[in-house]
């Protein structure tokens, strides 16, 4: 069931009058925890329909993972045994093992050592498994360390994992951050309406009219590379890093607006990442919620950096390739992965040896050199992710470097895009200067009590639905 659809809308229209009822409910009857816990369970049953939309089957596995962790928790903290955390820990990443990775890994064993393989084992691949599999993960690693209490009641666990708005595509979402939600008294409001509606429908404009429309030209020149000149291939390569940031902060942004109605709170998971001056700002900009899990369960246990220089270096590339695995079973991620992990490892090296020789300030010009320099490698590694092999990947880039001839395709919605995004960028840094704040990302919401507003935001609305592309085009992060 995907956001931008009108079985969705349905959906969501249904589960929320369900939640406003027990508002009424409230007012007539003294229900307490009662009532409380019925909202928890409509939404549970509501995350597992909206889950089971796709494959009734895979709510099995999420409920069999759910289980698993949920009482492997409670019984390592009642005994303290640690093969219960140790199993909490391995049979999430087994499922994950299997139903993802299975048939890549045989197959690279075989193609390694010449082995010929019979057939490939026909597995499906559960929608957004990564995403809620982390999850069960920090869970149980969480309660491990201390950090969070186990969770007595099953239903809480089970909304946890499954809360149906950032269940597929994130953010992934740390038990610390949403189990104390769970224990207080969360539903509808007017207000949480007012700013989850108008968060929504800013996200369903990234997605529909901003990405589904540069899909079209990035996905023309992906089939046939060599017949385009390095300029088309350069803005292709541009289009497609602002093609899957208006896709997958569109998805969040629409997660977070429906949590919002629901009277749930999700972490931002980007925070005006092409402003980055550097590939580790980037990463503390972009998908924050995988680059703080990666950093809290992966890099902190391999060792960080407490071990030395080389160590370091060693996990941030360890790191950073497992991380572009995790987004998908082929070499091409892993290549994206560990093109960012060396260029982690050049930029702390370089940052050792400005502090070294005393170059800490920094002006305009070179902050805009850096930004522009960072977003130029990021949509270039980019260009790997999406391609269907490495060696297509590496084509492109050299026909880019080469000044390759060829045809000239000038995307209108690449240049509106761009500008767009300079356009919002920019608004963001003056209204945070404005507050003495750093720069971040911000919802541009309106006041819907005020005619303006209404109008402001029906027409906005109406733009939204009059440039949406109407073709099939499902969420980049779906297949993760």
């Amino acid at each position: 069931m995907l956001f931008n659809s009108l079985s969705f809308l349905i959906f969501f229209t249904l589960v929320a009058v369900l939640m406003a009822l027990t508002n009424l409910a409230a007012v007539k009857h003294t229900l307490g925890e009662r009532l409380t816990r019925t909202r928890q369970l409509i939404l549970l049953l509501a995350s597992y329909v909206f889950y089971g939309w796709w494959n009734w089957a895979c709510c099995l596995l999420m409920l069999l993972l759910t289980l698993v962790c949920h009482f492997c928790s409670l019984c390592w903290a009642k005994t303290g045994r640690r093969v219960f955390v140790v199993l909490g820990v391995v049979f999430p990443l087994l499922i994950l093992g299997i139903f993802k990775y299975f048939n890549f890994f045989v197959d690279s064993f075989c193609l390694l050592f010449g082995i010929a393989r019979a057939g490939t084992l026909r597995i499906l691949l559960p929608v957004g498994i990564s995403f809620y599999t982390f999850q069960s993960l920090s869970y149980t690693i969480d309660v491990y360390r201390g950090r969070v209490e186990p969770e007595r009641d099953f239903v809480k666990t089970a909304l946890y994992v499954a809360f149906f708005p950032q269940l597929v595509a994130g953010p992934i979402v740390k038990a610390g951050d949403f189990l104390p939600q769970l224990h207080e008294e969360r539903n509808i409001s007017l207000g949480n309406l007012e700013q989850g509606v108008q968060i929504f429908a800013f996200g369903l404009f990234k997605k529909i009219v901003l990405a589904d429309n540069l899909s079209v030209f990035v996905d023309a020149v992906h089939q046939t590379p060599a017949a385009y000149g390095a300029g088309t291939l350069l803005l292709m390569a541009y289009a497609y890093a602002l093609q899957i940031y208006f896709d997958f902060s569109g998805y969040s942004d629409m997660a977070v607006g429906c949590a919002r109605v629901l009277g749930y709170a999700l972490p931002r998971n980007f925070n005006l990442p092409y402003l980055s001056r550097n590939v580790s700002e980037f990463w503390k900009r972009w998908h924050i919620s995988l680059s703080t899990w990666l950093q809290e369960y992966l890099y902190i246990p391999l060792g960080g950096n407490r071990r030395g220089k080389a160590r370091t270096y060693r996990n941030l590339l360890l790191t950073m390739t497992i991380g572009g695995l995790w987004h998908g079973a082929a070499w091409t991620y892993v290549a994206w992965g560990a093109l960012h992990g060396i260029a982690l490892c050049a930029h702390k090296l370089y940052a050792a040896w400005r502090e070294k020789r005393g170059f800490t300030r920094r002006g305009p010009v070179w902050t805009a050199i850096s930004v522009f320099l960072t977003f130029t490698y990021v949509s270039l590694c980019l260009v790997v992710f999406r391609a269907d092999s490495i060696g297509k990947a590496f084509s492109i880039i050299a026909a880019i470097f080469t000044l390759q001839r060829g045809v000239t395709f000038i995307s209108f919605w690449a240049v509106v895009s761009l500008v767009l995004c300079a356009a919002a960028t920019a608004a963001a840094v003056v209204r945070s200067r404005r507050r003495g704040a750093k720069p971040e990302g911000y919802y541009p919401t309106v006041s819907l009590n005020t005619v303006g507003g209404l109008t402001v935001f029906f027409a906005f609305v109406g733009l939204t639905l009059a440039l949406g592309y109407t073709g099939a085009s499902p969420f980049i992060y779906f297949q993760f």
